[in-house]
């Protein structure tokens, strides 16, 4: 279904994540697991909600959150990623000076999330016809958040669709932007922050701040997964 997380490089996706702001690993989910996953969109018992960009100024396209029970490529994804994420998210508060810290698993993280009222799924599907795109945004539900989620690309560039490039814009203090556009294949992973992250300045450490979007679709369809690991309100 998708390879083992544990036999992943996660020195080196810290690595990235710091350097460069995100992590690209290539060929995490298998082919046939992403096109199966495409399937089950028009089934309405497995989202507990639909959004159509264009009405909230979103975008151009569509997006559904997952109902619970999630699908077991979602779940699985979810809690074991979180699980190798949480240490990374505790040395970026560490590196920003902020009181936050992480439990080692997705369940205790989630309890702290029904204490802050925020109880609903967040992973979703999204999907992009010819002229679709994302308006940057940060994917944030509620005061309590997890700095860090990740995206699998679900269509494969040149094959299902043209555009669609992942768009990462960067703002550190009293600097221009900075953006990062990035062309993921099919079954790829890429991890990044949610708002912020903390960056080396010529004295200490900065924080820069984070938003994501996608491109224009030139042709074709793309499909993605999106999983966020704080749950909404």
């Amino acid at each position: 279904m998708f390879t083992n997380l544990q036999s992943l490089n996660w020195p080196a996706i810290e690595d990235s994540l710091t350097s460069r702001g995100y992590a690209h690993v290539p060929h995490l989910v298998q082919p046939k697991t992403c096109r199966t996953l495409t399937k089950i969109y028009d089934d309405d018992k497995a989202f507990r909600s639909r959004i159509v960009m264009e009405r909230f100024n979103f975008g151009v396209g569509d997006y559904a959150y997952f109902s619970e029970p999630l699908p077991k490529l979602v779940s699985e994804l979810r809690l074991g990623l979180y699980e190798r994420l949480a240490p990374i998210a505790n040395r970026m508060m560490e590196a920003m000076r902020l009181n936050h810290r992480y439990p080692k698993t997705l369940s205790e993280f989630r309890q702290v999330c029904r204490k802050a009222g925020q109880t609903k799924p967040t992973p979703l599907m999204l999907r992009y016809e010819v002229g679709g795109f994302n308006c940057l945004h940060r994917d944030i539900y509620g005061k309590t958040l997890f700095p860090l989620q990740a995206m699998v690309m679900l269509s494969q560039k040149g094959e299902d669709f043209e555009g669609g490039e992942f768009i990462l814009v960067e703002n550190r203090p009293r600097q221009q932007s900075r953006a990062v556009v990035l062309t993921p294949d099919l079954g790829d992973l890429i991890i990044f922050p949610v708002f912020e992250r903390p960056v080396r300045g010529r004295r200490n450490i900065l924080r820069a701040s984070m938003r994501h979007g996608v491109s224009p679709i030139t042709s074709g369809h793309r499909w993605a997964l999106g999983i966020i690991f704080h749950d909404a309100k």
